[in-house]
């Protein structure tokens, strides 16, 4: 993912007290490592717990900065009372290092018995056993089942037909704008909320108005130089077309050229480098938005906090329908099952039952901007009152993830991959046609590499 994920640029939260020896102990330890871990023992890992050792819940994720913050507070609020929860959270650093560590921690014997995962990750460690399924009668149990998710996540968390994945949130890519510049440009509707667009001349016009009414630009974006934004912006306006992006195991890739030509080519028009600049990185974009020197920045959610800082009147919205049907690129933060060989039966049910109880904690999790997977919070009084989060809520129903496959997802080389052709042709380097022969070139090279975990 970008400079600035969902989980990076904001200053890690110095642990509390009561967690400081073995959260604190392993971070720094990991921190040493380098990005890949050496095969054998995890080196500054602790054990996770079993029947005949420590009684903790085990649980590693890579939540840092706020969205850490918010996590400590959820954890907190299920481990109150009788039945609450003892929980030795591990929190490691994000990015390939995370997977990597994860991987070798399901296939080394040392794994925790609950684990964050980006739901697009999914693929790359269900087929080779690292993960294991969730017992649905079991969350069932809990009070969570299937349909308290929408069905655009929810097919996501399978691999031949079975559940690997519950999901915590949704996190889009969408639109944040300043209210008084798209008031004055014309674009809200009579509630006050961004009207919607349409097509690819309205979002063009949409630019064109929002840079007369600031008297600087238009709409930011801040690409250059990330592994991750431009593919996110592609990926969305690629699904808008109804065409297919699918990666065969072996290849050829099934790409529609013609249309993956027409999104870049409206991603060269809109990021003309006039009306809207095409040059920016992605820090750049913030600073440029939040000083008032653009109407609208396509940005991912987790930027809230940050913008919400800004004075802005700030406005969100789903990701605007340009083409032909409704999409909004996505990910997924979601809970998994690390992979142990003789799991303790009791120990499982308690990792079920935690699983169940963060979820129905997660309208805390919504305060970062993030949308619930679990849609019974999002009937919450509570969740209407999140001012501009409700207002987004719906790209839930139209989330659409990278391709199914070992190589793809957050933090992945593939996404690296996709975006150079993409930055060279917003830069004027290269034209859409040739950007997209070389996203193809790209996507056929990668799946003619083995799965190392198969």
């Amino acid at each position: 993912m970008s400079s600035r994920s969902p989980l990076q640029g904001v200053p890690a939260v110095s642990d509390p007290p009561h967690r400081l020896s073995r959260r604190r102990l392993l971070r720094h330890a990991m921190a040493g490592t380098g990005a890949l871990l050496a095969a054998g023992p995890l080196s500054g890992c602790a054990s996770p717990a079993s029947a005949s050792g420590a009684s903790a819940l085990s649980v590693w994720d890579l939540f840092q900065g706020g969205d850490g913050m918010l996590m400590d507070e959820m954890i907190d609020a299920v481990s109150r009372g009788d039945d609450g929860f003892d929980v030795d959270r591990t929190i490691l650093d994000w990015g390939p290092s995370y997977y990597t560590k994860l991987a070798m921690s399901a296939a080394g014997g040392r794994a925790s018995d609950v684990a964050a995962m980006h739901l697009s990750r999914l693929a790359g460690y269900a087929p080779g056993g690292l993960v294991d399924p969730f017992d649905l009668d079991l969350l069932a149990e809990f009070g969570v089942t299937e349909k308290d998710f929408t069905p655009a996540v929810w097919s996501r968390t399978r691999h031949e037909g079975t559940v690997y994945a519950i999901p915590l949130d949704v996190h889009p890519f969408i639109v944040f704008y300043d209210r008084k510049a798209a008031e004055k440009a014309g674009l809200l509707d009579s509630s006050g909320a961004l009207a919607p667009l349409g097509s690819p001349e309205a979002l063009l016009e949409a630019g064109r108005a929002l840079a007369k009414a600031t008297g600087t630009s238009g709409i930011i974006f801040g690409h250059v130089t990330d592994t991750a934004q431009n593919w996110r912006l592609f990926a969305g306006l690629y699904a808008q077309t109804g065409a297919e992006f699918t990666l065969p195991d072996g290849g050829p890739a099934r790409i529609d050229v013609d249309a993956a030509v027409r999104v870049v080519t409206l991603m060269t028009q809109l990021f003309d480098g006039k009306t809207n600049p095409n040059n920016l990185d992605y820090n750049g974009a913030l600073a440029a938005f939040t000083g008032g020197r653009g109407g609208m920045a396509m940005l991912g959610e987790w930027e809230l906090p940050t913008l919400k800082e800004s004075g802005i009147d700030l406005g969100a919205a789903p990701f605007p329908q340009v083409f032909e049907k409704p999409a909004v690129y996505t990910d997924s933060h979601s809970f998994v099952l690390p992979h142990q060989d003789d799991p303790d039966p009791e120990r499982r049910r308690e990792a079920h039952r935690y699983v169940a109880a963060v979820l129905k904690q997660s309208l805390t999790w919504a305060s970062a901007g993030h949308i619930p997977a679990y849609q019974p919070v999002l009937s919450e009084p509570g969740y209407a009152k999140l001012e501009p989060q409700s207002s987004y809520a719906d790209a839930a129903k139209v989330a659409v993830l990278d391709p199914p496959n070992w190589f793809v997802g957050a933090g992945s080389n593939f996404q690296n991959r996709m975006c150079q052709p993409l930055q060279s042709a917003l830069l004027g380097n290269t034209s859409p046609e040739k950007a997209v022969r070389q996203m193809v070139r790209e996507a056929d090279a990668l799946l003619r590499q083995p799965n190392p975990v198969a």
